[in-house]
Formats: structure tokens, C-alpha cells, sequence
């Protein structure tokens, strides 16, 4: 047997010659090996040591009871470890009931050791596999909890009593409505995180950027030959969420030929794949973001009465930035804190000047405007202080253009709609560096806190001219 020294089994036992022998065995095998000879103290072994056995080696028919017991009393304790049941007898309802609870397998005694290795072998795979999706899940709950919404301000505060309230109970369906940028997405991943579903995936899908010929078959999936260039069959969005979660970000865009079939598949539960005949079951919960009004989209007839209706069991309003602008003291740290450790900067220190125009501007960007004004300052720091030239804040129209207003307090305007990339903005001011500095490669670099290969390097990458 390969030696297993990272895992332990738990042998379950009362037949002195038999566990001893088997013990050994698996000793020899690099095993940590606990033998206990009754219910009781199994009990005691797992539910109050706390020990945590890859494997349980158990005996179906123990002096004071059915080791099937102990399984269903701690089946929603212990998550992550394999049962196989020894048997020597044993009926076919006990059988039955060991394999709705999800045992392994099944050795007869005495056991034969090269059967025994394979089957411990394939047991170990099995709950390494659980325990890799059990720490993932554990590790995203941690990250996605309801305290990972910042603030403290009143709208912060409610928010967070909605969530908490709200992932205590199975949900079906829910929608999250907000301004872009205000952090829709990540209220979705907290509800998901938070609920019994965390285990499952949630599967994520913005509905405004898969083209509407593409959007039903990206949902429901669909058959070979269902239609030209379908070579092979493909599972949906919906049947990758069995179990799990749903998450449509801009449900408003759903085209309304395609609103009744995804009604009929939230109610039912059930859908047929593009060019398919089989009914299909799912069972999922369904969150949907929009930054539109959906009840006027109703009125406007561009939106289903009926699947509002059935969407809108649980409505959730994400406040805009402007008004939790008090948040900002605590989500301007955290965003220096995430940049910092990102791209190795340093910055701990911000003047007041820096807060007095972080409070004095609207964000009309939300969340997502101060992230990235955040990253854009931490990313062309030069010292621990919080750089006011990079902050731009409050000059800018839609459609203007970068300039350098004077050379003693040079300004880049740059659009923070998220419609311009970090790589346009490194740009832009990599030109407006090389004007300030009339061209010359080594000034630029100096503006820029840069060496001079770096400089030239960066010109190159966005074929500035280099003068």
C-alpha cells in the first residue's frame, strides 16, 4: 500500500483479532490509525475530539448498535470523510439505507487487503476532492460574508440586515437593483456565499453582452445538429447552476421573445435544450440585476408582467455612493490596501485636501469610479503619500480630452465611466508626461517616478513618439 502519512483512518470495531490485524496493516501502509470498539466511543472520538479521519472503516453491527446510526447522526457534521461499511451479514435494508446515506462501499469480512487497498485508494480521492471544494467554499464564504459590504453609514447598516436576513432562508428568487457601479455583483456572490447553496457553483452571466441570437442557447443549452455549427451537445447556464445559484446581471436586456421561456423554466423548474425533446430538471435559486426601472419597462410593455412578477419575491435596492458618502473613509483604506499589495507600492498617508474633494464629488460611477481612481493613484505613486495629481476628479466632461493645463500643476482629465481602459489611461499619460517635458525621454521619467529604459519601454508599448 502507498504509504498515506498526511492521512488518518478510523476504525470502527469490536473484534479484538480482526481490528489488531487490520490496524497493523494499515500502519504498515503509512496510515495514522485510530481503532475504537463501540458506538460510544466513536462518538466521543469524532463529535468531541473533534478528529477528522480521511477514511472510516466501519462495522455495520456494533455491541451497542448500528454503525449506520452514527453515520446519519453526523452525516451534516463531518463533510469530508468517506465510510466503508464491514459487514460479514447484513439485510438488504440496511444495505439500501447505507447507500442513501452515502457510504463509500462495502467490504466483506475477512477482508482481502489487495481489494481493500484499491477500494481505500479510491475512498482517499474522493475525500481529498470533497475537501478541495469544502476549503474553496469555506475560503469564498469568508471572502463574500455579508461584513465584506463596507460601510457604516445608515444605508451600509440596512443593507447588511437585509442580507443577513435574507441568506437564513431558501430563496427562489430575487432582484437586485441598483445604478451601475454600485456593487450589485458583489451583493449577489454574498447571497449565494451565505445560503445553503454555497457549496454549489454560482454561475454568473451578463445578459447585455452574449448577442440575442446567442442568449438562448447560452441559457438553455443545446443538442447536435440543433442548429448550423452544432457539432455536440452543450449544457446551459441553467444546468451548470443545478443546485446552486443563477445570477442574470442586466436581466432588463433579455430579449422578450426569450422572457416566456425563461419564465416557464424559473416556475417549472424544467426546460428543454435548443432542439431538444427531453424535459430537463434544475434546481437552483435565481438572483437578476438591472440598473432599470423594470416596473416601467412593464408599463412600456418591453419588460413581462408576469416574469416580473415571479422574479420580484425579494427586491433589494443598492444605495448609490453619493449617498453613503461617509463610506468612503473606510473603502478608500481598503482599495489602498488591495493596490498596494498588488503592484508593491506603499502609500499609507492621505492628506486632507485628498478627502475634502473625494467628499465634495458625486461619483456618478459609483463604487466601481472610486476603485478605479483608487488603483489608477496607488499604480503612479511615487512615495507613501496619496498622489493628489493623479486624482482628477470634478474636471472632467464625457468627451473630453486629456490635456496638461500648466506646468506647475499638470492635470490629466480622464473619463472614469468605465469606458476607458488602464491601459488608455497609462497611455495618456505617458503623452502628457512627454509634453510637460518637452520630449525628453529622461524628464518624462523623472515626472513619472520612472527609470529611463522603463520610460522608453512604455513609449514603445504605446508607439508614442519618442521625439
Amino acid at each position: 500500500m502507498t504509504s498515506q502519512s498526511a492521512e488518518s483512518i478510523l476504525i470502527i470495531e469490536d473484534e479484538e483479532l480482526f481490528a489488531s490485524e487490520l490496524k497493523r496493516y494499515l500502519q504498515r501502509g503509512g496510515w495514522e490509525v485510530k481503532w475504537v470498539r463501540s458506538l460510544k466511543e466513536a462518538r466521543r472520538e469524532i463529535l468531541l475530539n473533534s478528529s477528522d479521519p480521511s477514511i472510516v472503516l466501519a462495522d455495520m453491527k456494533l455491541p451497542d448498535g448500528n454503525s449506520l446510526d452514527l453515520f446519519e447522526e453526523i452525516t451534516n457534521v463531518v463533510h469530508t470523510c468517506e465510510w466503508i461499511i464491514l459487514t460479514g451479514y447484513g439485510s438488504v435494508p440496511d444495505s439500501v439505507r447505507a447507500m442513501r446515506l452515502g457510504a463509500f462501499d462495502f467490504l466483506t469480512k475477512p477482508c482481502d487487503f489487495d481489494q481493500m487497498d484499491l477500494v481505500i485508494t479510491s475512498a482517499l480521492r474522493s475525500t481529498r476532492a470533497q475537501r478541495r471544494v469544502w476549503e474553496e467554499s469555506d475560503a469564498n464564504r469568508k471572502k463574500f460574508s455579508v461584513e465584506r459590504f463596507t460601510g457604516s453609514s445608515t444605508k451600509a447598516n440596512s443593507l447588511r440586515y437585509l442580507l443577513r436576513r435574507f441568506s437564513s432562508v431558501p430563496l427562489s428568487s430575487v432582484i437586485i437593483t441598483g445604478e451601475s457601479g454600485t456593487g450589485k455583483g458583489l451583493v449577489a456572490r454574498i447571497l449565494h456565499h451565505a445560503s445553503q447553496r454555497a457549496e454549489f457553483r454560482i454561475v454568473e452571466v451578463n445578459c447585455a453582452a452574449i448577442p440575442e441570437s446567442l442568449l438562448e442557447t447560452e441559457l438553455f443549452g443545446h443538442e447536435a445538429g440543433a442548429f448550423t455549427g452544432a457539432k455536440g451537445r452543450r449544457r446551459g447556464l441553467f444546468e451548470q447552476a443545478d443546485g446552486g445559484t443563477l445570477f442574470l446581471d442586466e436581466i432588463s436586456e433579455i430579449p422578450s421573445g426569450l422572457q416566456a421561456k425563461l419564465l416557464r423554466a424559473i416556475e417549472d423548474k424544467s426546460f428543454r435544450r435548443v432542439g431538444g425533446e427531453k424535459e430537463i430538471q434544475v434546481d437552483f435559486q435565481l438572483l437578476a440585476a438591472t440598473n432599470k426601472n423594470l416596473e416601467d419597462q412593464v408599463e412600456k410593455g418591453e419588460f413581462r408582467k408576469d416574469l416580473f412578477h415571479r422574479l420580484n419575491v425579494i427586491n433589494i435596492e443598492v444605495p448609490p455612493l453619493r449617498e453613503r458618502l461617509e463610506d468612503i473613509y473606510e473603502l478608500v483604506p481598503q482599495f489602498i490596501q488591495e493596490f498596494n499589495h498588488t503592484s508593491g507600492k506603499c502609500v499609507n498617508k492621505i492628506p486632507d485636501k485628498i478627502w475634502e474633494v473625494m467628499m465634495a464629488y458625486a461619483w456618478p460611477g459609483n463604487v466601481r469610479e472610486l476603485r478605479n481612481v483608487i488603483e489608477r493613484c496607488v499604480l503612479l505613486s511615487d512615495s507613501e503619500i496619496f498622489p493628489y495629481r493623479w486624482l482628477s476628479l470634478g474636471q472632467s466632461t464625457p468627451g473630453t480630452s486629456s490635456e496638461v493645463t500648466s506646468k506647475e500643476t499638470p492635470i490629466v482629465v480622464m473619463n472614469l465611466d468605465g469606458s476607458e481602459s488602464l491601459e488608455s489611461m497609462e497611455k495618456r499619460v505617458c503623452e502628457a508626461a512627454m509634453r510637460l517635458a518637452g520630449d525628453n525621454i529622461s524628464a518624462a521619467a523623472r515626472i513619472l517616478s520612472l527609470s529611463r529604459e522603463t520610460m522608453r519601454y512604455r513609449l514603445k508599448k504605446h508607439n508614442i513618439n519618442q521625439g
